[in-house]
């Protein structure tokens, strides 16, 4: 290979990199405002809100994801898991807060999984639309805690959201501690 063809190569695969930095993929749409993509869970940290994968932290835990969670969702959570503990159960929590970039991470990782966007949505809200994004929701760590909030969250206003997600509930019961109707999954609202 003479030096021309090299450098003529080296140009084009430096173009390909450079192209593959910055097209859009899922949920990664380049320009301002653009949530940067994340590839590697290595990349994400306390500050995004991210609890590695089989770790749980408790709400007096001085982290992002239980920090930045909705007050009244807070508060409803403290006397919730304060009730549970005089039987025995404790809450802990798999997600709360989360950051736009580890959402969309979460959702790039369910479109890779189950094949398609629409399917993906299922499981997992894209971009800004979780309200995890906004600290209204948690992700509940033990059988006992969710099957706990189930039967009594809605007198704290805790509501299982999707009937999909026995671990996920938001802030949402009436005044009389009623919750709406679950939702068949994530695509339904």
């Amino acid at each position: 290979m003479n030096r021309r063809t090299i450098i003529t190569l080296a140009a084009v695969a430096l173009a390909a990199t450079i192209a593959g930095c910055t097209s859009a993929g899922p949920g990664t749409a380049a320009g301002p405002g653009s949530v940067p993509p994340v590839t590697n869970p290595s990349d994400l940290g306390p500050d995004d809100g991210y609890i590695p994968v089989g770790d749980t932290v408790a709400l007096t835990d001085d982290v992002p994801a239980v920090t930045k969670l909705d007050p009244q969702l807070r508060d409803a959570l403290d006397r919730a898991a304060e009730d549970a503990a005089d039987r025995d159960v404790a809450f802990t929590l798999t997600d709360g807060w989360r950051s736009e970039r580890y959402q969309q991470y979460l959702f790039d990782q369910a479109v890779a999984k189950y094949g398609s966007e629409e399917e993906a949505s299922k499981w997992v809200k894209s971009g800004d639309q979780s309200k995890h994004l906004r600290g209204e929701a948690v992700d509940i760590a033990t059988a006992d805690a969710m099957d706990w909030l189930s039967r009594f969250g809605p007198e704290y206003g805790l509501c299982q959201v999707y009937a999909n997600e026995a671990w996920h509930f938001e802030l949402l019961a009436d005044g009389a501690g009623e919750c709406p109707a679950q939702l068949t999954d994530g695509t339904a609202g």
